[in-house]
């Protein structure tokens, strides 16, 4: 019943985000004229459809940092702008740059990076929350993609913000990204203390020889 509810909000949740993008760019006809954007629809129905079978919740678990509950609400109005505006500039031609091949790259990178959102959820399943937040037997996965970032996840959601962008050709969409920055590393900084706490110099370990975001980089 809890998976079943879970995939009628997230259909709700994804019919939502893209029928703001159809009203900014003006219409069912003329959004879904454009290739690129019926593909750009069909991997987020894809990606939507996965995400609820992947185990992750919005648990608070045995321990929660609910200080960091802020940043919910910000990439809530972020998300919102982020279906709407890029569309509508777009279609407006406001602060566009280059043509179909833009376009088709954005689509790329939105479906990279949506895979490596939702990929690292169904390695962590139950253990992976909305929350800053220790799960009931909680423990420390430091091998595949783990072995190489922390955070591949949210990696994921910034390339996959990206490529929703350039869909749009929007430089509109990609100030929205980087707003979204702020809050995801405050976001960052909270998980990785209460891990700290948690497993104490095992974790520390763990930091010492991976990255945050990107590998050898950060």
């Amino acid at each position: 019943m809890f998976r079943t509810n879970l995939l009628v909000a997230t259909l709700a949740g994804t019919l939502a985000y893209l029928g703001l993008s159809i009203l900014g760019w003006g219409g069912f006809g003329a959004f879904f004229d454009e290739p690129p954007l019926v593909a750009l629809t069909l991997v987020l129905f894809v990606l939507a459809g996965l995400a609820p079978f992947s185990g992750g919740n919005l648990s608070s678990g045995v321990r929660e940092d609910r200080r960091n509950r802020w940043v919910l609400p910000v990439f809530g109005v972020i998300a919102l702008l982020s279906a709407f505006l890029p569309a509508y500039t777009d279609r407006l031609d406001i602060w566009t740059f280059g043509g179909d091949g833009v376009r088709w790259l954005g689509v790329f990178l939105f479906a990279v990076g949506g895979a490596l959102r939702i990929w690292p959820v169904f390695v962590l399943g139950n253990r992976f929350s909305g929350l800053v937040a220790i799960q009931p037997g909680h423990r420390l996965v430091t091998d595949g993609i783990y072995g190489l970032i922390r955070h591949p996840s949210y990696l994921g959601l910034m390339i996959a913000s990206i490529g929703w962008a350039l869909a749009f050709r929007s430089g509109a969409g990609l100030v929205l990204v980087a707003l979204t920055l702020p809050p995801l590393l405050a976001r960052i900084h909270a998980e990785e203390a209460l891990l700290r706490t948690e497993f104490g110099e095992a974790y520390e370990a763990y930091c010492a020889r991976t990255s945050r975001l990107i590998p050898g980089i950060y």
